[in-house]
């Protein structure tokens, strides 16, 4: 599937002393390291899809030392600022952003065996069809007791809560139809149908919302 372009407000990166440096990334962290430092397993492969500018994989690996995290990104630019970050980190369970694009089909085959899969604020971005792609092949890569956790904003029972969250899903599909917010009940239908159990529904800063998804181990 191709790469789709976004508005510039969600997307907004700028470059800062040989990386990007994105605003909300620097806000968000600290709640999803706590998030995920409730449910991560201590040791094993942890996957980041869509890592961005790399500020979130630095600092997931320095949270949760146990786990060998795999940043990966579509985008060049950003892969070299993944790479920045984890230079200047110097952390050794942090390895070399991959190219990956997480709405195609057939990745999971190549990334098996994944003890946790992240996803940060690529939902609402994509296409319901690229979604359920996305979903699909994440529930193939995880090793069984593997979690899955998504965070972003969503639709809550088929309504935008805020009027910050209407006016952001406005200017998404205004620049593409296709995209715009995921609600939060069709979002677990679809890890459901891909055998993954949602086990917790978190509320996050910003109106946003973690979902942990795990694959049964039988």
């Amino acid at each position: 599937m191709p790469v789709r372009s976004v508005p510039g407000a969600a997307s907004a990166a700028e470059p800062q002393g040989g990386k990007l440096f994105a605003p909300s990334a620097a806000r968000n962290s600290g709640a999803i390291c706590d998030f995920l430092a409730q449910i991560a397993p201590k040791a094993g492969c942890a996957l980041e899809l869509a890592s961005g500018t790399g500020q979130h994989v630095v600092d997931f690996a320095a949270r949760l030392p146990g786990l060998i995290w795999q940043p990966s990104e579509v985008d060049a630019a950003r892969r070299a600022s993944i790479r920045a970050y984890a230079g200047e980190a110097g952390l050794a369970n942090i390895t070399l952003p991959v190219e990956l694009d997480a709405t195609a089909p057939g990745w999971g085959a190549n990334h098996a065996g994944q003890d946790m899969i992240v996803l940060v604020n690529l939902l609402h971005l994509i296409s319901e069809e690229e979604a359920r792609t996305l979903i699909r092949e994440a529930a193939a890569a995880l090793a069984p007791g593997g979690w899955f956790v998504i965070y972003g904003p969503f639709m809550r029972a088929g309504e935008l809560t805020s009027d910050g969250d209407r006016a952001f899903h406005a200017a998404i599909t205004a620049h593409d139809p296709e995209t715009g917010y995921k609600d939060d009940g069709q979002v677990t239908a679809w890890l459901q149908a891909e055998g993954l159990k949602l086990v917790q529904a978190a509320e996050m800063p910003a109106n946003n919302l973690a979902l942990a998804a795990e694959k049964p181990t039988a």
